[in-house]
């Protein structure tokens, strides 16, 4: 493998870990200002218990987004020095944006956030979570302009090969933005619904019937079913987005090699590059023209109109988009039945979380990290199908990657790999030691956990 695969291998090593963590934390600060403001209106010490629990997790959480975010961001040096060259008086802006805007807001709110509960006004403890909340999504909003940019970039003029920002509001307000932030957003959402759903159904398992628990549970699985159909119908909004302004990445996600309509909807199939074809294919007939065009014979891009006369490939590599694209619908396939079916459980049989028998909640415990899952498929299906652009039209991966012995980069990356490893093994390992030390009435952390010492912290509001 030559510098430049070792070298896109290592920032998607970087980037998939990283961006585990944000995912959660977008969604989780919302969540925990929810728990927040039903506590105070309700006086209910559950909200408390729940907030004092899952805010652990916030922080956890965070810190590991924030040192694999600046290991990250060394990679534009190190790696894709081009890069910077090239668009960083575009790009430089929206990162310094993210930092001075979002980022302060979150580290000067956080400390009163995970340690002022008992320490300041009840009102000062609810501002500071929704600050932090608020500081998460407005970091997320700057890096997907940034990474929606790079993906359909305006606003800008060519000088010396070297791009320069004409218009703010067109590179912020790219035409893929509003779809990408929107789908980014009620992933994280997702994600968190089935981590709380499934951390909570581990601890029921483990016999704590108290009512947090079954507070969050109940909260987690409905959560799910309202988001799952919002996020189809904007995953479809962003495909057709994605249709108009890179129809090469749309040709490789549906596997399409030759343009035109009607063309199926394939399920399944083996994309082979060399013969331009698929091997075992199995399809809806019409399914992709309707899908794509809303149209039974509409006409879907193909593969073959991306290659030059010399042979020159200029569309993403098939095979990595097409079934990170399937893996991303069957999870969110997944994550629908299971939601869905703990829903209709709740309220057919009356009993709340009673009502779910024991083997559902062994499916809702493996579907814990499911949002992970479809994230990490969703990034690859976007990022990989970008290519051979870093930025489209604009810059390749090519002409943006360091001048760099292969062997080092290789060395490097294996090294992160360890490292990475470890750290999401210790994560998943410390959730589900909070979960086991909660379920087992021994709370670990920073807030009181009984509900005698949640009604008296809040004495004094």
């Amino acid at each position: 493998m030559d510098t430049l695969l070792l070298s896109r291998i290592q920032f998607a090593a970087n980037i998939s870990f990283h961006i585990l963590f944000p995912t959660i934390t977008i969604a989780l600060g919302w969540v925990l200002l929810f728990f927040k403001l039903r506590f105070n209106a309700t006086r209910d010490p559950k909200w408390m218990e729940a907030y004092g629990f899952w805010v652990k997790v916030f922080a956890l959480s965070f810190a590991l987004g924030v040192v694999s975010g600046i290991t990250m961001s060394f990679q534009f040096g190190t790696n894709w020095p081009g890069f910077m060259e090239t668009v960083g008086n575009v790009a430089g802006p929206l990162l310094a944006y993210e930092v001075l805007t979002a980022f302060f807001l979150e580290a000067a709110f956080l400390g009163i956030m995970l340690f002022g509960a008992a320490r300041v006004p009840g009102w000062l403890h609810t501002l500071a979570t929704f600050l932090v909340a608020f500081g998460t999504t407005l970091s997320a909003f700057w890096i997907l302009v940034l990474n929606s940019w790079m993906h359909t970039p305006q606003g800008h003029e060519l000088r010396d090969g070297i791009v320069h920002a004409t218009d703010w509001v067109q590179i912020i307000f790219n035409p893929s933005m509003p779809y990408r932030l929107t789908h980014m957003l009620v992933a994280s959402g997702l994600t968190v619904a089935f981590l709380i759903a499934g951390i909570s159904a581990y601890r029921r398992l483990r016999g704590d019937r108290s009512a947090p628990v079954a507070a969050t549970l109940r909260f987690g699985l409905v959560l799910a079913a309202v988001l799952i159909p919002v996020q189809v119908l904007v995953g479809d909004l962003h495909g057709l987005n994605t249709l108009k302004h890179q129809p090469a990445k749309i040709a490789a996600m549906e596997g399409n090699w030759d343009t035109g309509g009607p063309r199926p909807l394939i399920l399944f199939a083996w994309p082979d590059e060399e013969r331009r074809a698929n091997l075992l294919e199995i399809g809806i007939p019409h399914g992709a023209s309707l899908i794509l065009t809303h149209s039974m014979d509409g006409s879907v891009p193909g593969l073959n109109d991306y290659v030059t006369a010399d042979g020159t490939v200029l569309h993403p590599p098939v095979a990595p988009v097409f079934f990170a694209f399937r893996i991303m619908i069957g999870v969110a396939v997944l994550m629908m039945l299971v939601s869905w079916t703990g829903v209709v459980l709740m309220r057919r049989r009356r009993a709340g979380v009673d009502g779910l028998p024991v083997p559902f909640l062994h499916v809702t415990v493996a579907m814990t990290f499911a949002g992970w899952i479809a994230t990490l498929a969703g990034w690859y299906t976007t990022e990989i199908g970008r290519q051979p652009w870093l930025v489209t039209g604009l810059l390749s991966t090519q002409q943006a990657v360091a001048d760099v012995p292969a062997p080092m980069v290789l060395g490097t990356l294996l090294a992160y790999l360890a490292v990475y490893l470890a750290l999401i093994l210790a994560y998943v390992g410390v959730l589900f030691y909070l979960a086991r030390k909660a379920a087992d009435g021994k709370p670990v952390g920073m807030m009181p956990a009984s509900p005698a010492a949640q009604v008296a912290m809040t004495a004094a509001e």
